[in-house]
């Protein structure tokens, strides 16, 4: 080993804390410790317990649950979650690029960041990062794929801003089904235009029954398809798929889990374990129906990913 700054020999030195070899200078006597890698920046978290954290983070373990298990401090592993998060944001935004897709699903799911919107104070009404937050989502029905998702309000702006991602990460022409929320109207139309043959699964609710209780399901009579743009098949006007990406997202996603004290305290915190997800389903997790992953399907990844490439 030469020295970064004499170009003398050195000698052994001991090893650091993380197990690498140290070396000294023999004739400056500065210290350096041998090249190496260092996938998680300047945390100084060990590489195999940070994947340990992040597993767990994925089959929807709390932080606290984490923390007594692997004995990582919560602040640590939500620094983990910060970083991993990035990144794998920073992959979907890589990956998901002109993709030829046949039939998509999309929808939107609840959460909220420090309270529920009903229970903010009038300091807090126009803090667009505390109070309900909607999570925007794609799903391509073949592959199973999540083609674009969106964090943000229950809004036309937002919702204007998640079908934009759509259209960046597609390339073909498709059929596109979505539930009866108004703003998609305008938004699929000016963002995707002629691309797409659009229809909305309008649902129909029966009126609340006596001694319903708070947290119980309404009621769904009746479900009208309507086109909107094109000629969609009447047979693939269809939201089952989304809608059972939702109940994985929550059983996934601790933070997603109603009626416990695991909510999202920061927004970034939020958006980075959602990006964490969409990451981890889309390339590391076999999907039973495909046995493969849905980046596998897509023809976007060729083998199953491990946890630990979505930090490169």
């Amino acid at each position: 080993m030469t020295c970064h700054y004499c170009l003398a020999d050195c000698k052994r030195f001991g090893r650091h804390r993380n197990k690498l070899q140290r070396y000294r200078c023999r004739q400056c006597g500065r210290t350096f410790t041998e090249p190496h890698e260092r996938p998680l920046d300047e945390m100084r978290l060990d590489f195999g317990r940070a994947l340990t954290c992040l597993r767990l983070l994925v089959e929807g373990s709390s932080v606290r649950s984490i923390e007594r298990v692997t004995e990582v401090n919560r602040d640590t592993i939500l620094r983990l979650l910060v970083l991993a998060g990035q990144r794998c944001e920073k992959l979907l935004e890589e990956k998901l690029r002109d993709l030829d897709v046949e039939d998509v699903q999309c929808d939107e799911i609840w959460g909220f960041v420090r309270k529920k919107e009903s229970h903010k104070r009038p300091e807090e009404a126009h803090d667009n990062e505390i109070g309900d937050q909607w999570c925007f989502v794609a799903i391509e029905r073949n592959t199973k794929l999540i083609v674009a998702w969106h964090l943000g309000r229950r809004t036309s702006r937002d919702t204007l801003a998640f079908t934009e991602k759509l259209r960046e990460a597609t390339s073909s022409h498709f059929q596109l089904t979505s539930d009866g929320f108004a703003p998609y109207r305008d938004a699929v139309s000016y963002s995707l235009g002629m691309r797409v043959d659009f229809a909305q699964l309008v649902k129909v609710y029966a009126a609340p029954r006596e001694g319903e209780q708070r947290y119980s399901p309404a009621e769904v009579v009746d479900a009208v398809p309507t086109v909107r743009i094109g000629r969609p098949d009447p047979d693939k006007i269809c939201t089952s798929h989304i809608e059972r990406q939702n109940l994985t997202m929550r059983m996934q996603i601790r933070r997603l889990t109603r009626l416990t004290n695991a909510f999202s305290k920061k927004l970034e915190n939020h958006g980075c374990a959602l990006a964490l997800h969409f990451a981890w389903y889309n390339f590391c997790r076999v999907h039973r129906t495909i046995r493969v992953t849905p980046a596998m399907q897509a023809g976007i990844a060729d083998h199953v990913w491990e946890i630990g490439e979505l930090l490169k």
